[in-house]
């Protein structure tokens, strides 16, 4: 049997980790002087809370060899292969972090880390497809191999409500932050290649912007993979999800809709109000 380990950036909610038995290596987040582990000992409204007393964005750091060693040590005492995720290798050394540790704990030719080149859900998306493949008895490298495959088909988008986490930590100009406030521009992030960029922006309430962000990915996802979608938000109204998942409802695409809150790493960056509909286009394969 294949065991799955996640960094904590992958942004599944612990229903789901259960669900699906992945283990979560938290990555760190810190607060000044003061650290803290992702999803564990400290919640996104508190790092909002101290980024606007502070202003400025708290620092992130890939999960410490010591935690490493010591999730892949019990892992690999219950499964004789390990399949590991990361965030994306040009975001964070993560990957890195996994693969020394495995080395470390002498199970290196037991594990197989793979680059999401993603974040968030979308990073899960794919964590999900190979905990399901684990489950059915799949070894680490048709896993792997499947999740290569999958990679590119990936569709990770966020819209922002506000600019002023991404120009805190260094994403978006000063007066780019100022003229978005006051034109109430709210900017889709998209990941492609492992990176983030600003595909177009958008104009307006934040209910409005979601609204027309769904209705713009609806001829990708009619493309989808049915098997399931995430709506992922970083603390965003229950009636503006709830209006999303209605929306993904009516199209009648997906077997499953899932709903997740970004962790406190993905939170930091990109502040509270944003909210992403991440999905694996078909593809053919």
């Amino acid at each position: 049997m294949v065991g799955i380990i996640a960094d904590s950036t992958c942004d599944l909610s612990q229903e789901l980790t259960e669900k699906y038995q992945v283990a979560i290596l938290p990555l760190h987040i810190l607060l000044g002087e003061d650290e803290y582990e992702d999803g564990r000992d400290i919640r996104p409204e508190e790092i909002y809370r101290w980024s606007d007393e502070h202003g400025t964005t708290p620092k992130t750091s890939a999960p410490s060899m010591e935690s490493a060693v010591e999730l892949l040590q019990e892992v690999s005492g219950k499964y004789e292969e390990i399949v590991c995720f990361s965030i994306s290798g040009q975001m964070s050394t993560s990957g890195n972090v996994m693969q020394l540790a495995a080395e470390e704990a002498g199970i290196g030719e037991r594990v197989t880390v793979i680059d999401s080149e993603n974040l968030s859900t979308g990073i899960g998306l794919l964590v999900v497809e190979a905990a399901v493949m684990a489950q059915a008895g799949h070894s680490a490298k048709e896993i792997a191999d499947r999740m290569e495959e999958l990679k590119p088909l990936v569709r990770a988008s966020f819209v922002v409500d506000t600019l002023v986490y991404l120009h805190r930590g260094g994403r978006c100009s000063g007066l780019a932050a100022m003229l978005g406030g006051t034109l109430r521009l709210h900017p889709q992030i998209v990941v492609e290649d492992g990176k983030m960029h600003s595909n177009k922006k958008y104009r307006g309430s934040l209910e409005k912007v979601l609204a027309a962000y769904a209705r713009d990915l609806e001829p990708v996802m009619r493309k989808a993979k049915r098997d399931r979608v995430f709506i992922t938000h970083s603390g965003c109204t229950p009636e503006i999800v709830d209006a999303i998942r209605d929306y993904l409802k009516h199209l009648e695409i997906f077997d499953e809709i899932l709903e997740t809150r970004a962790g406190g790493v993905i939170s930091s960056h990109c502040g509270p109000g944003t909210l992403g509909i991440l999905f694996i286009e078909n593809g053919g394969v």
